[in-house]
């Protein structure tokens, strides 16, 4: 299906890890290699931009982390980024320029593209965030589906086989989810569409959409 590209989801020039999706198609593809991928880009960035600290973890000089901040690699934290009070950052995660990670964040195996918002009380797990989308306080992604099996997409057309028992949330360019927000495993949603406030999405959520409930997603005018 053709919205679900990768090419149809995002910028690539607003993301470090263009390169990443060299040879996919589909988002998911690119979970499996995000720990590798980071190691390998890490020891090319220049030292005079990004400072290593501790095991596999790069840095832009000019990015803002706080002292209460916790960063386990590998991962590379890019320029003008802001990691605040508290965020959990757990390892295999690229957060792009100018996004921000804020209190009681927790990420782990993700790519913020540059200036992401995920700034109060997120959970972003085995996910990729387009640039510019944001995540309300309290919304989360689910990343493993309850009876354990692997994880599907679910469209109006079909179902497609990940082949992945952990798979978080797709969210394309300029997606905006309202606070306290649930998206199930294998939720992808299409760039430059709202998601509103306390809902629980599963499977494609269209481009230019505005997700109400699971019976009510409608084009933006």
């Amino acid at each position: 299906m053709d919205a679900l590209k990768n090419t149809n989801l995002f910028t690539f020039s607003e993301t470090i890890a263009a390169s990443i999706f060299d040879g996919t198609t589909y988002p998911w593809e690119v979970l499996p290699k995000i720990s590798d991928f980071i190691l390998t880009l890490g020891a090319t960035l220049p030292a005079d931009e990004y400072e290593k600290k501790g095991e596999n973890v790069w840095i832009a000089k000019t990015a803002k982390v706080a002292p209460t901040a916790y960063i386990n690699g590998p991962a590379i934290i890019g320029k003008e980024a802001e990691i605040r009070h508290c965020a959990f950052i757990r390892g295999n995660a690229i957060v792009g320029e100018g996004a921000v990670v804020g209190n009681s964040t927790e990420l782990k195996n993700v790519i913020l593209f540059n200036k992401v918002q995920v700034p109060h009380y997120n959970y972003v797990g085995d996910s990729i965030l387009g640039f510019q989308s944001h995540m309300g306080a309290g919304s989360i992604t689910s990343n493993v589906k309850s009876d354990k099996t692997l994880v599907t997409i679910t469209t109006s057309q079909e179902k497609i086989e990940t082949n992945l028992k952990k798979m978080g949330a797709i969210l394309g360019d300029h997606v905006e989810v309202g606070c306290n927000s649930v998206l199930n495993p294998g939720t992808i949603i299409g760039a430059n569409s709202n998601v509103y406030p306390l809902s629980m999405v599963r499977g494609f959520v269209p481009a230019k959409s505005i997700y109400k409930n699971k019976n009510e997603v409608v084009s933006k005018h």
